[in-house]
């Protein structure tokens, strides 16, 4: 079974299942969920393949989906869901294909289609970096910087790095061969009737308007908010608005 943290305890509301996007962690989940756990339990997993989940040849998002019903049949059976890009989808697959498991569900700026672009340069770049010896994080990043540029990302990556283990928390070979299908969408006839709330950023151009139609023919119950100012990675960029849409939607 997946790895979980789990924060705060069992009450009357559904406990919250969080999963993370590729490469993250259930550590970059760590202080939203600890705010949103003061009413219900909040269970952020690694997704297999990241952090401390088990590693496994198959990445699929009907099976990243079957790993989300399993931590949940363990905590009740039923749970609200929040995913962020990859764990989004995974979040949609879960609720087209057993909708039984989720009650309310947040899908964190992705949408049910296939992307063109590709994050194997990021695998690459981590490669690049043998963690046996490096002694400081700050030597992995320098590293990084002439490969990943962007501050953000390094330090986003960077936590997947293990200094005492001298390994990477991710099974970059396997998350290598899926790509293909960790960008993609396969193609399913369902229709959940789960009340999702898409919650974009306002600069992300990862939900396109021309998305809406697919999201609304999968998901006849879909909401739509945007956080202006942000990009992909809004719960990092404006954690407390964030966690507001959140809750007044589970809430709602």
């Amino acid at each position: 079974m997946l790895n979980a943290v789990v924060s705060g305890t069992p009450g009357k509301k559904p406990p919250l299942m969080i999963a993370h996007g590729l490469f993250g962690s259930a550590r970059n989940w760590g202080v939203i969920a600890r705010r949103l756990s003061d009413h219900r339990q909040v269970i952020a997993v690694d997704m297999r393949n990241h952090g401390a989940s088990p590693w496994m040849d198959q990445h699929g998002y009907e099976d990243l989906a079957a790993d989300l019903a399993e931590v949940i049949a363990a905590y009740g059976g039923r749970a609200d869901v929040l995913g962020h890009s990859m764990g989004g989808k995974a979040a949609m697959m879960l609720a087209l294909m057993r909708p039984q498991y989720v009650s309310r569900m947040v899908v964190a700026d992705i949408a049910p289609v296939a992307y063109t672009h590709s994050q194997l340069h990021l695998i690459d770049a981590m490669r690049s970096v043998d963690p046996r010896r490096i002694e400081k994080r700050s030597e992995a990043d320098a590293e990084l910087t002439g490969l990943v540029p962007e501050a953000q990302v390094r330090s986003f990556l960077l936590q997947s790095l293990d200094l005492a283990g001298r390994r990477w928390r991710l099974n970059l070979n396997v998350l290598e061969a899926e790509m293909d299908r960790i960008t993609g969408w396969p193609e399913i006839d369902r229709i959940s009737n789960v009340a999702v709330l898409f919650l974009t950023g306002g600069e992300s151009s990862y939900v396109a308007p021309e998305s809406r139609s697919t999201i609304k023919r999968l998901f006849p119950a879909a909401r739509f908010a945007r956080i202006p100012g942000v990009g992909h990675w809004l719960h990092a960029e404006k954690p407390r608005e964030f966690e507001a849409a959140v809750r007044v939607f589970l809430d709602g």
